[in-house]
């Protein structure tokens, strides 16, 4: 049986009664304030006697928590009038083709660094739109780092980004020097710290990791980028369209925005994305000296490139893999199996996962080492 130093886990509870430390990439651990007042808006929305999903998104409470909504990511991330703040719907994989569609003309070019997953999925839906150029590359080393030494061509429409690699474990720690607009993918790092938004023309982010329940994605473009391709546009994928309609030409996903707003006031309340930063990276920093000094586990990122966000690491003697999850198991800890193409462990360590969570789960490789070692 575990006895964790510190930790909250007793032999004498139930599973049922364990606390669950959640380290599930997504969608990911909430705040505990923010679940309970999403499940009050279930009940009875602003004490209206109604629930919150089933009342009309053109109401003026519903149209308050838009508003109130696109406040509070311009306030956090320092986003000014020269952009446009839209919550669509088909996830990040939708801004795959969304962006090249509205971004890339069908004479130009458009820049991508494949740094994973969802930067090869976001090139071959660009391929279908115009000229795509792969100036960078870590598939060599199953996207273990950040490439860095690559130039962007002057005359692309855009260079893409995928600033936080949710399955490889790396992220853009810096940013490169260039004029060209990025258009960013930033599904698994947003509000997780300061972004200085004057380099990017786009943003999105699916919202299930930092910001609130699947559902919602959330989509920051500068405006003065649009209508510059000739191409006809579906109404439903023109940015325009919905910029028009300040996210409502169709209906909103009401419930998934509602409890994003609830996040981004979390995030406010505890002191916005410079507070997150710094709470961010002491997680990851005690987790990270946990795996480098314990002789049992090894990191699969390149130290320099290492995400405070999901944690990706491996046993150095693969066959307890099975005993490791069972103690993480018998823990509370939940989400710890890493990706089919990583292998070994991921800790997705998010802006709502406790310290403390994160403290448990190194007691618990400490404690496997002493015994397995």
């Amino acid at each position: 049986m575990l006895n964790l130093r510190g930790g909250n886990y007793s032999g004498n509870q139930s599973k049922k009664e364990m606390k669950k430390h959640n380290f599930y990439a997504g969608p990911a651990i909430l705040p505990k304030s923010v679940m309970r007042a999403a499940g009050k808006a279930v009940s009875n929305f602003h004490n209206s006697g109604l629930s919150i999903l089933e009342i009309s998104h053109r109401s003026k409470q519903v149209v308050s928590v838009m508003e109130e909504s696109e406040s509070l990511v311009r306030e956090l991330l320092g986003v000014d009038d020269n952009y446009a703040v839209l919550f669509l719907q088909g996830g990040a994989s939708s801004q795959f083709f969304m962006a090249a569609m509205n971004l890339l003309p069908a004479d130009g070019k458009a820049c991508y660094v494949d740094t994973g997953t969802w930067s090869t999925k976001a090139i071959k839906e660009a391929e279908k739109f115009g000229q795509v150029s792969v100036i960078a590359s870590s598939k060599d080393k199953n996207y273990n780092y950040i490439p860095k030494r690559y130039r962007v061509p002057e005359d692309a429409s855009y260079l893409h980004l995928t600033s936080n690699n949710t399955i490889f474990g790396t992220t853009h720690h810096w940013w490169p020097k260039t004029e060209v607009p990025f258009v960013c993918d930033m599904s698994s790092d947003i509000f997780s710290r300061p972004v200085d938004i004057s380099r990017f023309g786009l943003i999105y982010s699916g919202a299930q990791k930092n910001l609130g329940p699947a559902g919602v994605t959330l989509v920051i473009v500068r405006k003065d980028l649009l209508g510059k391709v000739k191409r006809s546009i579906p109404t439903m994928l023109n940015y325009q369209t919905h910029i028009d309609k300040k996210s409502s030409f169709n209906t909103p996903p009401v419930f998934p925005i509602y409890v994003s707003m609830l996040t981004l006031r979390w995030i406010k309340d505890k002191g916005g994305v410079d507070a997150m930063a710094k709470r961010n990276k002491s997680k990851a920093g005690l987790l990270y000296r946990e795996i480098d000094r314990n002789p049992l586990f090894q990191g699969t990122a390149a130290k320099k490139d290492r995400s405070w966000m999901n944690v990706t690491f491996l046993l150095n003697r693969p066959e307890l893999e099975d005993k490791f999850l069972a103690a993480c198991d018998a823990a509370g800890c939940i989400g710890v199996k890493g990706h089919r193409s990583v292998g070994g462990f991921r800790a997705s360590i998010y802006n709502a996962m406790p310290r403390n969570s994160v403290k448990v789960l190194t007691e618990i490789m400490a404690d496997f080492a002493e015994k397995e070692a």
